[in-house]
């Protein structure tokens, strides 16, 4: 007999903010681990990539990176067939299990000048396994908040998917300043210190895993699951073309604009900008942390005014604005005037990072939310989100930087096409047939 779990809608909001906390923090966790490895990367590619220019380690590194969101579909596919069928927590907790165990590779891997070739083999078989969880951990994330949520704040309760995401990022961030400013040297960090965010990241998976445990689970998927038997998986997933279609459209522009300007820009502002490490690092975190700030902002104000202009807005200021921007952040930029410029463009962001998740998961049935939320998302960060970085690198060194900008425009441009010629889910959304016993 199954576990009888408490109704989500009944929940007082104590009850919905300690689930909803235990679901995020393995989802900080998750991305803590995966912005680690961009983070440091300024400091390990020599390990594994001795030879060449600085440009050429990153280039490297930055394709590994890459590589490791080819598995994102894989994880999203394999983790979200499970997530339907076996609950969004039982997906979470494995979801989290592998990335500690990619972690603990990167962080015991011997480097080139000890084991030759297997260093760099290593690094890109533990960014694959990191790849797989990442990709089941949006999908099953996303669906776990959404679910949870009551409909009257949905957008502001989802939108801490990425509170926590950009929050990791943020921890791989200080933990960096503490190490480069505080505790270790600059030949310290090279040598061995950047193993040290990764050995973190190992230990805080374990307690996340604990935590994740201890998740009730959604009224949505226990009143599925006690309907009886339904269609799961990829097939009944391709009975809903348009909606895969939307998520890939809706998608594409917005991981584009946040991974360029949450993980390349501490480079950019390194190879492009001339600021030293130190500062750009320090940019970086505080435009960061403002980023982050502003996502139960935005998810809130979803709530009252709907999601669709919110994507418009992103979409909008993101194909005008983005040119003129880099433009700005050429080299002499002082640190102020960064941190000003990247956070007007996080903020234009923010209209597509606060509330892609709920508008995603309010697509799809249940039987396939977490697969459909999933798998389609994971495609479009693999082509657009993943090859940001190695893209934007790729153009500095062929001497024509600014086509990066203009790719970035074309793809925003194209997502904003979709946000004009989609329904608004806050009033279409089909988490709410959920309760109501309405067909999928």
């Amino acid at each position: 007999m199954s576990e009888v779990q408490p109704s989500s809608s009944a929940m007082t909001t104590a009850q919905r903010l300690r689930s909803i906390f235990s679901g995020s923090v393995g989802n900080l966790v998750e991305w803590y681990d995966w912005y680690a490895y961009t983070a440091f990367a300024l400091y390990f590619a020599p390990v594994f990539f001795p030879d060449g220019d600085q440009t050429a380690q990153l280039l490297n590194t930055a394709a590994i990176f890459a590589v490791g969101f080819l598995m994102r579909p894989l994880g999203a596919w394999l983790l979200g067939e499970y997530a339907d069928r076996r609950g969004r927590k039982a997906a979470l907790v494995l979801s989290v299990l592998m990335m500690c165990a990619g972690s603990l590779m990167i962080a015991l891997t011997p480097g080139y000048a000890q084991i030759g070739v297997a260093a760099p083999v290593l690094l890109l078989v533990a960014r694959l396994l990191q790849g797989l969880s990442v990709g089941g951990e949006y999908g099953a994330s996303a669906t776990y908040l959404s679910e949870m949520a009551s409909r009257e704040h949905r957008g502001f309760w989802s939108s801490f998917q990425y509170v926590t995401l950009i929050m990791g990022q943020l921890l791989a961030l200080a933990v960096l300043i503490l190490l480069q400013r505080f505790l270790l040297t600059s030949e310290q960090l090279h040598d061995w210190g950047w193993r040290i965010p990764f050995v973190i990241g190992a230990l805080a998976a374990l307690v996340s895993l604990y935590l994740r445990r201890t998740m009730v689970e959604t009224e949505s998927f226990v009143g599925q699951s006690a309907a009886g038997p339904s269609r799961h998986g990829l097939r009944e997933l391709l009975r809903h073309p348009r909606e895969v279609a939307t998520v890939v459209g809706l998608t594409l522009g917005g991981t584009l604009a946040f991974y360029t300007f949450t993980v390349y820009m501490q480079k950019y502002l390194v190879l492009s900008a001339g600021m030293s490490k130190d500062d750009a690092t320090a940019v970086s975190a505080a435009a960061l942390f403002v980023f982050m700030l502003l996502q139960p902002v935005v998810g809130a104000l979803s709530d009252r005014i709907g999601r669709r202009p919110l994507l418009i807005g992103f979409g909008v200021l993101g194909t005008l604005g983005t040119v003129p921007l880099f433009s700005a952040l050429g080299p002499g930029v002082s640190p102020l005037h960064a941190f000003a410029l990247i956070l007007l463009a996080l903020t234009a962001v923010s209209g597509y990072t606060a509330i892609n998740a709920v508008v995603k998961a309010e697509l799809f049935p249940v039987q396939v939310r977490a697969l459909g939320v999933g798998l389609p998302y994971a495609l479009a960060v693999s082509v657009f989100g993943g090859t940001a970085e190695f893209l934007a690198l790729w153009f500095k060194q062929r001497g024509s930087e600014s086509g990066f900008y203009w790719y970035i425009t074309a793809c925003i441009a194209v997502s904003l096409l979709v946000y004009l010629f989609t329904a608004d889910t806050r009033r279409t959304s089909r988490i709410d047939r959920d309760s109501a016993g309405a067909p999928p």
